[in-house]
């Protein structure tokens, strides 16, 4: 094409550009930096070449650089559909946020690709109340990708109730019946009800299922299982997964071990685990990470050894799925070395690889270790999540490490601008109320921006029983009855408030104390 002169002719250009971007976005970068006046056909093929390319951030340098060359008038859908794929796979929310304008001010708010890109842009960055005012503006021009979207995005935000509202609103819409369901519908409101654990609701689903057809999709069929695991009729789920024609693969294996281990059932589990291996189905890392972890709930660690043995002869990857939860499991059963070493031994650790290890070191009382974890995660670039700051701060808490609690939760909202929820204010509490900063503590309750709920009053009232403060235990005490009903835990330590005082106790106390039941707990001994 350089020979002949080709290469200056725009229509045998743009070809070159639209077959080389799918093989080499680097050589058709350079094909387009000799191109002296490049069209936006051009343009538009680069930007969906690096909106799908290992660095999508070069779809927004060069957008911006269309900016720049005053080249706006000339954006089409194509333009804005690549830009905002690139944002959604940034989570670039304030540059997402300003393709939305440009948008808005080149008048294709009317073209509906580009609003469902927008949409599942809000969606994927977790703006889910901006995706529902784009779904809304939609009106009658929303299509199953729009609803689909939208579902999806309440479903990753785990608001379950609404997936269910709007999957209701779909079938009852006049305009639902001409836009249908898909598997990714049905995917969607079968997930949630999973979790919303309504059993009635999730037969009358599976009963649907079978109506339109869907119980031949794969991930539908998946899907019911792990409804039914999660709900804890494993029979059910045994009975789809044996009575279905689809071909039994890894999936639909992993989604029933992990509803039997989730309820408990972990010996037909293992034995499900053999049987896999006897059709001839190879495991992988997810296959037995939910069984580690239900190990670890049950205290089951005879079991999860066997489980690490079968990983070791089936020779499974260490990645950051499988070794977490082994991690997770050697921690929960008391073997923080074992569970360092393995720790160590991962090449690939991501944020709940470090938030299970610096949770196991805090279990164990080493708050220190958990603070120097959390300080080496940040130093390898790992970005820490609301769950990550708060097994630091509760460390910190039960180490008495006040001064490094606090400031975790500094950084937790003004370094990487995470919302605190009540468990993470629930943490700070129970770090003043252990320094003996009882009204300081109190006044923090009083003024959370979160709803409040028992857990910060209950860390608070336990700080008023050790410290003997009768008098701020009578108040928290009645901030307790006025949102939940009488707990005789409470009643309990009102009265070990009373005790430490040197005082007598309330009658009424000592009666609600009299009667709370004996607690007990259960091992399994790995011999």
């Amino acid at each position: 094409m350089v020979k002949t002169g080709l290469d200056r002719i725009p229509f045998p250009l743009s070809k070159l550009l639209a077959h080389v971007f799918t093989q080499d976005i680097n050589y058709a970068n350079s094909i387009f930096k000799q191109i002296k006046s490049p069209n936006l056909y051009m343009f538009n093929t680069m930007l969906r070449g690096h909106s799908i390319s290992p660095d999508p951030g070069n779809s927004l340098l060069l957008f911006n650089r269309m900016r720049a060359e005053n080249r706006s008038f000339d954006f089409d859908h194509f333009t804005f559909i690549s830009v905002l794929k690139s944002c959604t796979n940034l989570l670039e929310m304030r540059a997402g946020i300003g393709v939305h304008t440009d948008v808005l001010k080149s008048g294709f708010g009317s073209v509906l690709n580009v609003m469902n890109a927008l949409l599942h842009f809000y969606c994927v960055c977790g703006m889910i109340e901006d995706a529902r005012q784009v779904f809304d503006e939609l009106r009658l021009r929303k299509d199953l990708v729009s609803w689909n979207t939208l579902m999806g995005g309440y479903l990753c935000v785990k608001e379950y109730s609404l997936v269910l509202d709007l999957f209701k609103l779909l079938c009852r819409d006049r305009f639902g019946v001409g836009v249908g369901v898909s598997v990714t519908t049905i995917f969607s409101v079968v997930s949630a009800v999973g979790h919303l654990l309504n059993e009635s609701l999730g037969e009358t689903i599976h009963v649907f299922c079978f109506k339109l057809g869907f119980l031949s999709n794969l991930n539908v069929v998946a899907a019911l299982i792990s409804m039914y695991g999660k709900h804890g009729r494993v029979q059910a789920a045994r009975r789809i997964f044996d009575e279905n024609d689809v071909k039994r693969d890894v999936v639909l294996w992993n989604c029933l071990i992990d509803g039997y281990a989730r309820t408990g059932l972990l010996e037909e589990a293992m034995e499900l685990l053999r049987l896999m291996k006897d059709h001839g189905v190879r495991p992988n890392s997810s296959t037995v990470a939910g069984f580690l972890s239900a190990c670890s709930a049950s205290g089951a660690l005879g079991i999860g050894e066997y489980v690490r043995g079968y990983v070791e002869e089936e020779q499974l990857p260490l990645d950051a799925v499988l070794g977490t939860a082994i991690v997770d499991m050697y921690a929960k059963s008391g073997l923080l070395d074992k569970a360092v070493d393995v720790f160590n031994r991962l090449e690939i650790k991501d944020v709940k690889s470090w938030t299970a290890m610096i949770s196991g070191c805090g279990v164990h009382g080493r708050a220190d270790h958990a603070v120097k974890l959390f300080r080496r995660m940040e130093e390898e670039g790992v970005v820490p999540n609301e769950v990550t700051f708060l097994t630091v701060m509760n460390a910190c808490s039960h180490g008495g490490l006040m001064r490094e609690g606090l400031s975790c939760f500094g950084k937790m909202v003004n370094v990487y601008r995470l919302k605190p929820k009540i468990e993470h204010y629930g943490c700070m509490i129970d770090h003043l109320g252990r320094a003996g900063l009882l009204e300081e503590a109190y006044e923090l309750i009083k003024g959370l921006p979160v709803e409040r709920d028992a857990t910060a009053w209950r860390a608070l009232l336990g700080a008023c029983r050790v410290y003997g403060n009768v008098k701020l235990a009578e108040r928290v005490k009645e901030e307790l009855e006025g949102i939940c009903e009488n707990h005789a835990a409470d009643s309990l330590s009102l009265a070990g408030a009373y005790v430490a005082a040197g005082m007598v106790a309330d009658q009424r106390y000592e009666v609600e104390t009299a009667r709370k039941g004996a607690g007990y707990s259960k091992i399994d001994l790995p011999f």
